[in-house]
C-alpha cells in the first residue's frame, strides 16, 4: 500500500468532513471551523491529507506561531488505522513545526483514547496535565508536549 500526503485544499472538505464525523461523532468540528483553519494556511496553519487507493483516508492539522506549535487534529478512517498513516501524518506535522522554528509541540488527546495516547507516547510526547470535561461529551483531555530539541 502506498500512502501519499499532500496539502489540504478547500476541495478536500467533503471527504475530510466525512472522516471528521465518523471519527469524532460526539464533537466533530464544523465545516466552517475547518474552512477557518484553511484560511490561515500557510500563514499559521499547516493541514495535510493522506491518500491511499486514490481516496482521502486521513488528515491532520498544525497551528504554529513563534516557538510553539499545536497539533490541532489528526484523524484516520477506522479501516486504515494501524497501517502507519497516523504516524506519517504526525511526522509531517512535527517536521513542519520544526521547519517553522517551533521548540515545543502541544496537543490534547481524549483520556478515553488509549490508541492515540500510545502513538503520542511512541513519538516522545510527555503528559503535562489534564483538562477536565474538555470535550463536549464531558470526557477529560490529557495535555501533552514534545520538546523538539530533546
Amino acid at each position: 500500500m502506498t500512502t501519499v500526503l499532500r496539502q489540504m485544499t478547500f476541495d478536500d472538505l467533503p471527504a475530510v468532513m466525512e472522516i471528521e464525523r465518523r471519527t469524532f461523532p460526539a464533537d466533530a468540528w464544523s465545516e466552517g471551523m475547518l474552512r477557518g483553519e484553511l484560511d490561515d494556511q500557510p500563514r499559521t496553519r499547516h493541514y495535510v491529507v493522506a491518500l491511499a487507493e486514490d481516496a482521502i483516508v486521513g488528515y491532520a492539522g498544525l497551528a504554529a506561531a513563534g516557538d510553539q506549535a499545536d497539533v490541532q487534529t489528526i484523524a484516520v478512517l477506522a479501516e486504515w488505522r494501524r497501517t502507519g498513516i497516523g504516524g506519517a501524518l504526525l511526522t509531517e506535522l512535527l517536521t513542519e513545526a520544526e521547519r517553522r522554528g517551533a521548540v515545543s509541540v502541544f496537543l490534547e488527546v481524549r483520556a478515553d483514547n488509549p490508541g492515540a495516547q500510545a502513538v503520542y507516547d511512541r513519538f516522545g510526547f510527555e503528559r503535562i496535565g489534564m483538562r477536565l470535561r474538555y470535550y463536549d461529551d464531558g470526557t477529560d483531555a490529557i495535555m501533552m508536549r514534545k520538546d523538539l530539541h530533546a
